[in-house]
């Protein structure tokens, strides 16, 4: 197969893979704005961390922004599968080479390296000089919904579609295992922004309290834009010192049992 085609092939590609991120982005932020915003609003009244409900013109321009992103994502994806045609990445086909063991593993591995990308470009883009050219698009609410998960501005699109090339380029990845990994990423991502704090009270004091992040930590992130900044763990911002002050305080008083 000539480059053309292998171009031609990758290309049309790319809105299939819009639309295969779009129906995770559609069923997740869905549900969990169903079940928070309309099912069980009064009855989590008390676990709402910025203490009032999304408003839906906030949640029309957070859908149409992540729309955007959605584009981005799937030219990116296009880029994917070129990469991967031509030999370029590290994409195998069959379970059997490197067996069900480095199936689950290479998740593993996914979601470290991942988190390790979103912190520091996360970081990086708060700089002065280019959070406003950036990411401002995403800081628009201090009170986010669940779509706001792919809010982004077209060049932060194409910073965080980039760990896909990343993650196929220096991981041996089969297909199934990569998928399974854009799950867990839009899951956790739509949870941060649901608005409700969804662990019990004892959560932080415990083990994977430690590790873990909250809901409450990527809200007050939202609110503060100066601390707050890993994704799925809080090593990052306890190695260099950027989890917010108030961090354990406010956990506490969002997940205080209501009288």
């Amino acid at each position: 197969m000539s480059i053309t085609e292998k171009l031609w092939l990758s290309l049309k590609a790319a809105p299939f893979m819009a639309l295969g991120e779009g129906f995770w982005y559609f069923v997740f932020a869905g549900l969990v704005w169903l079940a928070f915003d309309v099912l069980l609003w009064r009855r989590l009244t008390h676990r709402r961390i910025a203490g009032k409900m999304h408003q839906w013109r906030q949640m029309r321009w957070e859908l149409l922004y992540s729309l955007r992103s959605l584009l981005v994502f799937g030219l990116m994806g296009g880029v994917v599968v070129f990469a991967a045609r031509m030999g370029w990445t590290q994409v195998y086909l069959r379970i059997e080479k490197y067996g069900w063991p480095w199936f689950f593993l290479s998740m593993g591995l996914m979601i470290l390296l991942h988190d390790a990308y979103f912190y520091w470009t996360h970081r990086w883009m708060h700089e002065w000089r280019l959070i406003r050219r950036i990411h401002l698009t995403h800081h628009q609410t201090t009170n986010p919904s669940p779509w706001a998960a792919y809010a982004f501005s077209v060049p932060e699109a194409v910073v965080q579609a980039g760990i896909a090339p990343l993650v196929l380029v220096l991981i041996p990845s089969h297909p199934a295992a990569f998928s399974l990994f854009m799950i867990w990423q839009i899951t956790f991502n739509v949870l941060g922004h649901c608005g409700y704090e969804i662990w019990p009270g004892w959560f932080l004091d415990s083990w994977c309290g430690r590790f873990l992040n909250t809901p409450t930590h990527h809200a007050m992130h939202h609110e503060s834009s100066r601390a707050n900044f890993g994704l799925y763990f809080n090593v990052w911002d306890r190695l260099m010192g950027t989890n917010h002050a108030r961090y354990h305080e406010r956990f506490l008083e969002v997940t205080r049992p209501s009288v």
